[in-house]
């Protein structure tokens, strides 16, 4: 199994992004853009941005236009319909001369604005299909309102056929239901809407990557991470996403701007760490991946820094293939001694970790960590993103030269920052003692347990000699999730966090204790629909720890629901048995993956991370409801602007703040439509 580390905490934050917040001097920039279905659109602010020098606000610049370039790759991941459906609502969108306050076209309008914020038709984060609030008749009358010549229709295709072909897909809620399914016992390949695979069963995906594992080799590669597998004319093969292959007319621009970039470089490792990124590019060539991840994790001395590629493979079923994202960001000089600290111990959590000694590493290497100002988010960290990156996945690069670990602090700021005051702690919180806990310590611990997360957690443990890493199969992302939210739980207590300096004292844990179980068993709830499962890995991963905690810990009553007034609230007794569990199931977890235990994995996954008790479930969306919030947030991009002089040569960027959601959204279609509509 690759490890799934780049969506990072922030389902887990759901504290910091809802909670009040202590008294702070009054911050004028305004987070909050516009709020529509389930969703809420913010700002960033690139905290010291203007200060860069020229030459890094340059490579900023560079940089962004880069992973801008990228932003159709995903789109089509997502699903082979997509790129003309967002074309399509687009043109209906900007073009149509009908009655624009007609309630069809302002469901049309929500509908478009939510394919954006996903990259496609399906929910970035439950992976549902959206259901149109507007008509099929009203969409055809609304297509045929406006010239052809701005529609995606080929060559030899008309208006009729298009619709013919594109209407299920948005309208029937039998067709492409669900973007990844997970469900136990069907085939996930056949019944998942992603676009990674085309013509093949699950069997036969699984068998034509085990075929090419060998399992003396020491330093595999992630086999399938930057390709669609097909079946066509009865044979399976790879369409690799490289220049002059699949995606490569995106490519071939990334490819433009990360030349300038290395123009620019701040040193001689950056420079090759950008020219490594681009042969991978216009080769293909997994090795060359590799190449690129461990000259990525040895670049140390560079401020400004990025991710551009194909990296996570939450979207695959079978966690295998990797969608294409990017990050550009710069280091915080002051907030990242808070990471540098964690870090410099990591060697002393790694021995006194609860898990067998048989799957602790000897000698934790390479751990590096930081605070970050991100400056741009692309592709699958738009506009929904991490608030913490811990990469490169590949275990053995991870074993022999380390791992970058990251923590956005603008991105936290944001989200506590918009979150303050909006009533959600008395809805759920159980008491004033606990809402003191969260409000004197939720920012910092929720902050650390992050840090803990990414700098420690995903770089804790081993895999035993010959276990596959892709064991755990479609378990793998839920247990390695859990594996690092429980490694940072475990040791937010230990006093050996009072010693460096990170907490204030014996008590502060409790506030991130007592919201991480909240939100496990009860309040990430509210971004699940009544009636269906939990699915999304980081969801799973919560309600896991949570729920098996709370099982777990019944008899002593560790952890209670209880009734105030008809309404349910998580109370926690006993914080110190709470981490003695925490530390139990840490334990297993860590044992289920260095050992590859599939069986033991799905059994955990199925009994306590899926089902949802109905009536609770029920109750907590009735409750959250009347809050008026948005369960899930994203941010717009600020803008940056090279300014020039007469011959040409960059004098300064300049940063704004000022671009609408729709505006932005617009713009990157007409500006970074790099892919013909279908990718075949």
């Amino acid at each position: 199994m690759k490890k799934h580390l780049w969506i990072g905490l922030m389902g887990t934050m759901m504290w910091n992004a809802c909670a009040e917040g202590p008294a702070e001097k009054k911050d004028t920039f305004d987070y909050t853009v516009e709020q529509f279905a389930d969703l809420q659109l913010l700002r960033f602010k690139v905290h010291g941005f203007e200060e860069l020098p020229l030459e890094q606000k340059k490579l900023v610049y560079y940089l962004s236009e880069a992973a801008l370039q990228g932003r159709d790759i995903l789109f089509d991941q997502n699903g082979k319909y997509n790129l003309i459906i967002r074309k399509m609502l687009e043109t209906v969108y900007t073009d149509y001369q009908g009655d624009r306050a007609d309630t069809n076209f302002v469901n049309l309008e929500t509908y478009l604005k939510r394919v954006w914020f996903s990259n496609g038709i399906h929910h970035h984060y439950a992976s549902d299909k959206f259901v149109p609030g507007f008509t099929p008749e009203f969409f055809m009358q609304a297509l045929q309102s406006v010239s052809e010549d701005k529609l995606p229709i080929s060559e030899g295709e008309t208006l009729a056929s298009l619709c013919e072909e594109v209407f299920p897909v948005i309208f029937d809620p039998k067709v492409m239901p669900k973007r990844v399914n997970q469900a136990d016992g069907e085939d996930l390949v056949l019944t998942s809407a992603s676009n990674y695979y085309e013509g093949v069963t699950q069997q036969e995906a699984e068998d034509f990557y085990a075929q090419m594992k060998n399992p003396n080799d020491t330093m595999p590669v992630m086999f399938g991470m930057n390709s669609r597998l097909v079946k066509e004319d009865g044979r399976i093969q790879e369409k690799v996403w490289k220049s002059g292959g699949l995606y490569g007319q995106a490519i071939d621009k990334i490819i433009y701007w990360l030349e300038k970039a290395k123009g620019v470089a701040e040193n001689e490792k950056q420079k090759a760490v950008i020219e490594k990124v681009i042969q991978f590019y216009k080769d293909g060539d997994l090795k060359t991946f590799d190449e690129y991840a461990i000259l990525w994790v040895k670049d140390l001395d560079s401020r400004v820094d990025f991710v551009n590629g194909f990296t996570e493979s939450y979207g695959d079923p079978l966690g295998m293939k990797a969608s294409w994202e990017s990050i550009v960001n710069f280091k915080d000089l002051v907030s990242t001694k808070r990471t540098e600290t964690i870090s410099a111990n990591a060697q002393w959590f790694e021995d006194h970790s609860p898990v067998d000694k048989r799957f602790k590493k000897e000698e934790v290497k390479g751990v590096s960590a930081k605070v970050i100002t991100g400056a741009i988010i692309a592709g699958d960290l738009y506009p929904a993103t991490a608030i913490g990156i811990n990469l490169p996945n590949s275990n053995w690069i991870r074993s022999v030269h380390g791992s970058k670990s990251v923590t956005i602090g603008n991105f936290t700021d944001a989200y506590n920052k918009a979150a303050h005051g909006n009533g959600f702690s008395d809805e759920f919180v159980y008491s004033e003692v606990e809402k003191t806990y969260l409000e004197k310590y939720g920012d910092l611990t929720g902050d650390l347990h992050t840090d803990l997360h990414e700098c420690l957690g995903h770089g804790s443990g081993q895999l035993l000699p010959g276990v596959d890493p892709d064991a755990l199969k479609a378990y793998g992302s839920t247990i390695e999730e859990a594996r690092a939210d429980l490694f940072g739980l475990y040791y937010l207590p230990d006093v050996k966090m009072q010693e460096l300096g990170l907490t204030p004292d014996a008590d502060a844990y409790k506030a991130e204790y007592y919201s991480f179980m909240m939100n496990g068993l009860m309040t990430q709830l509210v971004r699940i629909e009544l009636g269906n499962n939990v699915e999304e890995a980081h969801m799973r991963n919560r309600q896991l720890i949570a729920r098996w905690a709370f099982e777990k810990g019944a008899g002593d009553k560790v952890t209670e629901l209880v009734k105030r007034n008809g309404k349910t609230y998580v109370k926690v007794n006993d914080y110190e048995k709470l981490r003695t569990l925490f530390g139990q199931l840490l334990s297993e977890i860590q044992r289920i993956k260095s050992e590859g235990d599939f069986e033991a994995a799905r059994k955990l996954v199925e009994t306590y991370a899926v089902k949802i008790d109905p009536e609770l479930h029920k109750e907590v969306l009735t409750r959250y409801a009347k809050l008026n919030l948005a369960p899930y947030k994203g941010f717009v991009n600020p803008l940056y602007t090279a300014e020039t002089d007469a011959e040409g040569h960059i004098t300064d960027v300049t940063i704004s703040y000022e671009e609408g959601y729709a505006e932005q959204m617009l713009r990157y279609s007409r500006d970074y439509a790099n892919l013909p509509y279908r990718n075949e």
